[in-house]
């Protein structure tokens, strides 16, 4: 599901930063889409911290092959031994197992989640073992599609930023910013089209 704000942001974006401009015209045919159920996004997310996309891949699919359903109930009783067998480590199955009994016992309500704010939702995520601010903001953008989220820490963002706004220069959060404030109230969208970026460069760069 593309955002229904989308054609907007990228209109108003494209009219306030030149450089965004380019950007949304150079991957006009490409839009954010929303990813699977959150429980299924928030355990992919786990599985996938600190190794490579072709590992969190492979571990994942062990796992659909091995669990007839994923949900909360049948992640939270698993043996800890036959999700070993998966390829996940004892600390990323008690991140699972953790994350499962929050939706279990509802400490993770999606009910409430869109009358939520943004910091409200980021601060009630990141209860759970193994979910930190980045994890957080990264369901903001991709599960909840809220259209005004600017991961600061995220280094695909910082790359892209340096390249387009500093001269491939390093830049700070306080650069980044700055840099965004022109794009609010949509810079999960900027942030979308830089990422983009980093895979499709401009031809002039």
């Amino acid at each position: 599901m593309t955002p229904k704000y989308w054609q907007q942001a990228t209109l108003e974006l494209a009219t306030q930063d030149k450089i965004m401009h380019q950007l949304i015209n150079y991957s006009s045919t490409a839009k954010l889409n929303s990813r699977n159920d959150a429980f299924t996004t928030l355990a992919r997310a786990i599985v996938g911290q600190q190794i490579s996309v072709k590992s969190a891949n492979t571990i994942w699919q062990k796992i659909f092959f091995t669990f007839p359903q994923i949900n909360p109930s049948t992640i939270y009783v698993a043996e800890p031994n036959i999700l070993r067998t998966c390829g996940l480590s004892i600390r990323k199955i008690s991140y699972l197992q953790d994350l499962s009994l929050h939706f279990l016992n509802s400490k993770l309500n999606e009910t409430h989640w869109a009358k939520m704010s943004d910091k409200e939702l980021i601060a009630q995520l990141t209860q759970v073992k193994g979910i930190g601010r980045w994890t957080a903001e990264m369901f903001l953008i991709f599960h909840m599609l809220r259209a005004d989220i600017l991961p600061l820490n995220d280094i695909g963002l910082q790359r892209a930023i340096s390249m387009h706004y500093n001269a491939n220069q390093p830049v700070d959060k306080k650069f980044i910013t700055t840099t965004a404030q022109p794009w609010r109230p949509w810079r999960s969208v900027a942030t979308w089209y830089l990422w983009q970026s980093l895979d499709k460069p401009l031809q002039n760069n």
